[in-house]
């Protein structure tokens, strides 16, 4: 399909949906019914090791990017590493991929059967995000050098919306970071693993621990071994 005919198919997608809603999630929902997926899900880079989620069509799509931040890897991040779009299966039956291998063990235990598609969303010939989808029986719709114009396009107008995206979260887990570097003594891409670490650990979310780190309900300490320990303070 030419790019006009793409285009005229993403603005009338976009009429069909709720206008009251707010354009990163509209532009998700967008993509999910032109590529004909069931599940979607839009993520903007932050810094080169960590993306923020603009918008998921449902839970599902939210759970996953949730674990990809959480363990900080999966089909995300490596589309967005290496610029290409990365297609795996979710699903507990298959051999665990060893690009990813943690992610992809335990991925099936939140969406069931699905095949994922991770497609960098390029501006300027840069990836600036990922557009996620995620199908649960076939393939998608579209080609892949429609599904790679789609995200592209849809990657342009996210940018036009940066101001509307809530960057709040992000800043807690960065002063989280900091924290934790000023505790350890590491360096600050040492202090987010530490930080995943105790997330995952504790089956709690990224944020939710940072939050914990700022309101100094954890800090982290090492002893004379360099073994790493946490002091939980729990509130009145």
């Amino acid at each position: 399909m030419d790019a006009s005919a793409l285009l005229g198919l993403l603005a009338r997608s976009l009429a069909g949906i709720d206008a009251d809603m707010a354009m990163p999630s509209r532009l998700c929902r967008a993509c999910v019914e032109i590529l004909g997926a069931q599940s979607g899900a839009l993520t903007v880079r932050a810094t080169p090791e960590d993306r923020v989620t603009v918008s998921s069509s449902d839970g599902m799509s939210a759970e996953i990017e949730n674990l990809e931040e959480l363990l900080g890897e999966g089909p995300g991040q490596l589309a967005l590493d290496e610029d290409r779009i990365v297609v795996t299966e979710l699903d507990g039956g298959s051999p665990t991929d060893a690009k990813f291998p943690v992610f992809s063990h335990l991925v099936a235990s939140l969406s069931g059967p699905a095949t994922a598609y991770a497609v960098p969303m390029r501006v300027g010939g840069r990836p600036i995000g990922v557009l996620s989808l995620y199908v649960t029986s076939g393939g998608l719709a579209r080609d892949a050098e429609d599904v790679q114009f789609l995200a592209d396009a849809v990657g342009t107008a996210l940018l036009g919306e940066i101001e509307s995206i809530d960057w709040s979260a992000r800043s807690r887990i960065h002063q989280a970071t900091g924290m934790v570097t000023a505790q350890l003594h590491i360096s600050p891409r040492d202090a987010l693993t530490v930080l995943r670490a105790h997330a995952f650990a504790d089956s709690a979310t990224l944020e939710d621990v940072a939050q914990d780190v700022l309101a100094r309900r954890i800090a982290f300490t090492d002893d004379e071994t360099d073994a790493v320990t946490t002091e939980r303070t729990e509130e009145p």
